[in-house]
Formats: C-alpha cells, structure tokens, sequence
C-alpha cells in the first residue's frame, strides 16, 4: 500500500495560491530548522525579531522537502524546491484552512484559562485507542501554532483536538474560524492573562468566542457549576448551539461527579456519564484532574467516541514535563522528590498545585517546600493576587515557601517569617539558596509563569551534587 505525503507541490500551491519551482512532496510541516525532519516543508515565517528566510539553507542541510518563502533565497547553500507566496504567514493560515477542510476528522477544540494542555492531551490520550487521533504539540494555541498544527493533520485522522489560547479579545474568534470543530471544550474562566480584561467576565466572553466557530450540529462542553456557565450557555446557543454537554458536581451535570478519593499519586472517581454509572482511576494527583477527567469524558461523549474505553485510558495518564511530572533525586545522605511544574502559573493553577503538594507523603524528617516563580499577565491587581496566595500556602500545611520575582516579594512579605525559605529577584539568583536548603526526605514544588524561568531551579536542583568534591591529589 502507497501511502500518500501530507502535502503535495500541487496541493500545497493550490491552497496557498503559491508557485512551485519544482515538483516536491513533504511528509510533515516545520517552521524551525532546528526540530526539523526530513522530508518536511519548510515555512520561512517573519517576525519582529526573526525571519525565516535565514534559515533556508539550514532548512535544506537538515533535509527539507521544500520551502515556503515569500522572497527568493540567494547563494548556493539554498538549492532546491520553493513554495513561492506572497506572505509566509498569510500562506501558512491558507495551508491549515485547507488541511482542516479535506479532512474527515471530528474535531474539538479546547480552551479554558486553566488546564487547556493536560485536558488536550488527556483526549488525545483516550481517544487514540479509538481511533488515529491528532493533537496540536505543546501550546501550539496562537495566531500560527492553531494553522500549522492543522497543516500537520495527517489525512487518515479520524479525531483531531486543538488547544485555542488568548490574552486579547478577539483572539479565539480568528482561531475558531479555522478549527470549526465539531465540540468546544471550555474548561474553566479564571483571573489568568487578565491583564489585557477589566474583569473575569470580559475573560468568560472571550473565552466563549470558540463557539461561533461550531460547525452546524456541534455541541459545548462546560464546566456546570462554575459562576458563568449561565453567561456561557447564553452564548452558546447565541451561536445555534442547542447541544450543551456538562460536567462537574451538579445534579443536574451530563458527566457527574458522585465522589472520589485524592491519593498522593493518583485518585479514584464514581462519577455518572450520561446515565452510566462508571469507577475508574486517574493516574495524575489533585482534585483539579478528577475535574479534567469529567471534562474529558463530557467531551468525549459529545464527539460520540466510546465512553467505557476513554475511561479505562485515564489510569494510565502521565504527568507531562513542566506540568506535573515527578521525579526522586539524590541529596547528600538520601533522596527528595521534585514536582516540576514550572511551564505555567496563574492563581487557579497554583491553588491546585499546592493542594497537590498538601496529598505528597514525606520521606523522614522530611518538608514540603515550595518554589515559586511569578505570575505574569495579572495586571493592576498583581502584587494582591500573589499576597494572596499567603491563604492557601498556609491551609495545604506547606513549610517552606522560597519566592522570586518583583511580583512574588508580595508573597514573601505577606507569608509569617517561619515559612520564609527566601527571595530573590530571579530565578537564577533563587536557585543556589533552594539546593542549599534542602534536606533528605523533602517534597519540593516549583511552579511560575514560563516567563519567570522557573525550569532553572528545575535544572539546578537535578544537578546537585552527592558527593564532596575529591581533593587535587585524590585522596
């Protein structure tokens, strides 16, 4: 069986409007000539700090199919096929707008200001024992990462989940428009890249653009308890959703929570779905996953995918690096255990992660120690929104709180003196004072927004050593 490329050069210059130098065919879609493969078509995007054009020639070196450019290349390192197109961003939109319309996937789409990247991944999960399934990577949830990953969607997909993010108005209405999924998953509003809002309530009406970009016959998916889901549901059906799945603790939730245990590494769930009466496992800790997993099940219902076998997938969930993942490290005279979610914060994702530090058991003698990084894009209200964060520091019984960051001096200031681990202005600088005050037996939680720098500390902390240095003689 011959199997066809992603793109042809005849596909490709159809739907971008481009012109083909020469017969190519590219089996994935790249706009880094670092993480590249072979055989990918290169797309030479512009920006304010970079251009792609560049790196054309490193594109073909790493093994190229082809390259999307706006302008022709010069010098002999830059041989071989180009998409020439009137502007690489504009193509790049063009290609996902194609990709997405000769597919014959059902897809979703997802947002929410907590938990987008773990519930994506969590779908993509259940449902690729299904059927072949296709998720954007990473965060790719912006204005170039939704079409390139829908560029990316492989033709025999039959399910394909993206992650839509926002910091502006406007923002998931363009991204919806090239989605048009068939289900869109809200996963909470919270006061998370409100800088750019006067109020949670402009955060919950940009959230709940992803629902004018619905295919007809769609469905929603929402949280049915949080405060705005009336606000949500308006929306919806202003946008000819009749179709509303919910999920949560409310009696009247299509995806129910009846009860659940929260164990130090995983949890245990009862949970009704749509009239079934379902036990399973999650395999990731905290209260904020059992709520996920509903979220996922909700929404796996309405894209009418097989509830029983996407249940049966949630034990087997792994936490993703920067988000959760756990490991035991070495310290001189035993071991600690790091809880590495440094890629993000926003005060809904720290009230849960120390939560999930409060379920850790120690090891003797041991603390739970908690790193924190600051919170970015909160606004006016930032240094109040990190003193806060005082309250359920205190109510999780966590030790130890070091701080860093202009905005989480508030935080140190606002803890009592017997918490205070330390601060410093970066986390650079905060590193060395954490590796110096650990000890055997210690939990230790690092979390910050990703512009914070948080895996610095992650790195530092993996690097400490177990043993003195050995004197120059060796003795």
């Amino acid at each position: 069986m011959i199997c066809r490329p992603l793109w042809s050069a005849d596909e490709a210059a159809q739907a971008t409007g481009g012109e083909s130098t020469a017969d190519w065919a590219a089996t994935g879609v790249s706009i880094d000539s670092r993480s590249l493969q072979p055989g990918d078509l290169f797309i030479a995007l512009e920006g304010p700090s970079f251009d792609g054009h560049n790196f054309i020639g490193a594109a073909f070196e790493a093994g190229a199919a082809a390259v999307m450019a706006h302008r022709r290349p010069t010098g002999p390192t830059h041989a071989g096929p180009l998409l020439l197109v009137e502007d690489t961003l504009a193509a790049l939109k063009a290609l996902g707008v194609a990709g997405r319309a000769r597919s014959q996937a059902r897809f979703i789409g997802v947002t929410g200001s907590v938990g987008k990247t773990g519930t994506k991944e969590a779908l993509k999960h259940c449902l690729s024992v299904q059927a072949p399934t296709y998720a954007s990577v990473g965060s790719l949830n912006n204005h170039w990462g939704v079409p390139l990953s829908l560029a990316r969607v492989p033709r025999k997909a039959l399910y394909g989940v993206f992650e839509m993010g926002m910091n502006h108005p406007g923002e998931i209405r363009e991204l919806t428009a090239l989605v048009r999924p068939h289900v869109a998953l809200i996963t909470a509003v919270e006061a998370a890249h409100s800088e750019f809002f006067a109020s949670v309530t402009e955060i919950a009406e940009a959230k709940a653009e992803i629902f004018e970009g619905v295919v007809p016959g769609g469905a929603a998916v929402l949280q049915r308890e949080h405060p705005f889901f009336g606000l949500l549901s308006a929306h919806a059906h202003a946008a000819n959703i009749e179709r509303i799945v919910s999920f949560g603790r409310h009696p009247e939730a299509d995806a129910r929570l009846i009860n659940c245990s929260l164990l130090g590494g995983h949890s245990t769930v009862r949970a009704l779905i749509n009239g079934t009466l379902l036990d399973f496992c999650i395999g990731l800790p905290g209260a904020h996953w059992v709520m996920n997993s509903l979220a996922v099940l909700a929404t796996i219902h309405a894209a009418g995918a097989d509830i029983r076998a996407a249940v049966a997938e949630l034990a087997t969930l792994k936490p993703l690096k920067g988000r959760g993942m756990r490991q035991v490290l070495p310290l001189p005279g035993g071991s600690f255990e790091l809880i590495d979610d440094s890629y993000n914060a926003n005060p809904a994702s720290m009230r849960a992660a120390f939560a999930v530090l409060q379920q850790t058991t120690l090891g003797p003698g041991g603390r739970r120690v908690a790193v924190l990084g600051d919170m970015l894009e909160l606004g006016s209200g930032s240094e109040t929104l990190h003193a806060k964060l005082a309250e359920p520091i205190e109510a999780a019984g966590i030790d130890l709180v070091y701080t860093c960051g202009p905005h989480m001096a508030a935080l140190h200031d606002a803890l009592p003196k017997g918490r205070r681990g330390g601060h410093a202005a970066d986390a650079q600088k905060l590193a060395p004072l954490v590796a110096a005050g650990l000890r055997p037996g210690d939990t230790v939680l690092v979390k910050g927004s990703q512009g914070s720098r948080m895996a610095l500390v992650i790195e530092a902390l993996a690097a400490i050593e177990t043993e003195p240095p050995r004197a120059a003689n060796g003795r």
